[in-house]
């Protein structure tokens, strides 16, 4: 008879396991069939052996991958559990008293192989295994866009914006495969946005702490979405924040000061929006008031009337221009951008359609600073900002935001 040596690599009371390596043990009983039902029981026909349920059972073929693998042992504690799919280890958790194991859910259309070893004071050792396969989903969840891209340096106020292929019904669930960590801590909360789109900011007038790396993953594998529909793999995205960039710009002095690490690097006169076009209700030659962030760079940026349907040449307000080192801070037409021709506005009087103008070597030096997701918070208007305008989402209060949390719920990055 065999006998089992040191637990190198044995299971610890409280700790997750990702299969741990089966050793040699003591072949009392071997693994029970069910005929290919919920579990398959090991030790049973020995007495006052270790009794080993697995579940899902061997020959198990459509296995529901959100109920993971569940191992318990009755007359005994668990001294090993490997749970592994094409020879790669799964995510499990063990009970501290040590009598149950369970897995994170599993990847769907998949075959899984179980092994267990038990053993009981009285030194009597069960072995147990099982082979299933989950089952093919109907659908599948997988995400289709991520922003910020992989390795991006980005600003202090950057949201994370995670889109998926389809719209999610169980929004809970899959909002508790998500997870975010950062270098150093901040708080934040993820916003449903749409069906198909969750988004992730820090608390309002609480960015994230400047150079830091930010990790972002999904596990989303077998996570039921809907009916019969499930996450199919796990996601993981990684970025870094840069240096804290503030920009802040005043409509009523005409004045922009910005800000690096939290020191003054800059002031500059500027030119914002003029005002005097009412549509709706909405003075659309307004800047917008609020924390706006950068969302784009262009070096040279074409800018028509077309947005207001003006289109005729021969109309007063109709203009064509190709301006130079444009940063954009909303959807609807908002830059930061050099402008050559407005000297005589700069920090005298809002001329331009809602943009701020800047004196050419100013927007040439800012453009070359300015990450996407920095802050640029503009002040002295009366047209306020729209919090989806954009990636404007601190224009929505911390409670509100909050509340658009499938779980309602903040979360501590570090």
């Amino acid at each position: 008879m065999m006998v089992q040596r040191g637990l190198t690599a044995g299971v610890r009371a409280g700790t997750g396991l990702a299969g741990a390596v089966l050793l040699l043990a003591t072949a009392c009983s071997g693994g029970g069939d069910d005929g290919g039902g919920g579990t398959t029981v090991g030790g049973k026909n020995e007495p006052n052996a270790p009794q080993v349920t697995i579940t899902p059972g061997n020959g198990n073929g459509k296995a529901k991958p959100e109920e993971g693998v569940q191992v318990k042992v009755a007359n005994g504690a668990l001294e090993q559990v490997t749970v592994t799919r094409k020879g790669k280890p799964v995510e499990g958790q063990l009970s501290p008293d040590k009598t149950s194991w369970k897995s994170r859910t599993l990847r769907p259309n998949s075959d899984y192989e179980v092994s267990v070893v038990a053993k009981n004071p009285q030194g009597k050792t069960t072995a147990a295994t099982s082979k299933f396969k989950t089952l093919k989903p109907a659908a599948e969840l997988t995400i289709a866009d991520i922003t910020p891209t992989k390795g991006e340096k980005v600003g202090v106020g950057m949201p994370i914006i995670v889109t998926f292929n389809r719209g999610v019904d169980d929004r809970k669930a899959v909002e508790q495969a998500l997870g975010v960590k950062s270098t150093k801590p901040a708080v934040g909360a993820w916003y449903w946005a749409s069906d198909s789109q969750v988004i992730f900011r820090t608390k309002n007038g609480s960015y994230w702490k400047p150079n830091q790396k930010v990790t972002f993953t999904a596990k989303l594998a077998g996570i039921k979405a809907g009916k019969k529909t499930y996450g199919v793999s796990d996601v993981s995205r990684s970025f870094r924040i840069g240096n804290e960039h503030i920009t802040t710009v005043s409509t009523k002095t005409k004045k922009a000061t910005f800000k690096v690490n939290g020191k003054v690097v800059k002031r500059s006169g500027v030119s914002a929006g003029k005002g005097g076009r009412v549509r709706n209700g909405v003075d659309t030659y307004l800047t917008t008031s609020g924390v706006h962030l950068t969302m784009s760079k262009h070096l040279v940026e074409r800018m028509t009337s077309a947005w207001m349907g003006v289109t005729d040449k021969k109309d007063p307000e109709y203009y064509d221009l190709k301006l130079p080192h444009a940063v954009r801070i909303s959807s609807t037409g908002e830059y930061l951008h050099a402008s050559p021709d407005r000297y005589w506005a700069f920090g005298r009087t809002n001329a331009s359609h809602g943009c701020v103008n800047l004196p050419p070597p100013v927007a040439q030096w800012f453009y070359n600073l300015s990450y996407r997701g920095d802050p640029v918070i503009v002040t002295g208007s009366k047209r306020g900002l729209d919090p989806f305008n954009g990636w404007s989402f601190y224009a929505m209060s911390w409670n509100r935001w909050v509340k658009g949390s499938a779980l309602d719920r903040t979360v501590t990055t570090g």
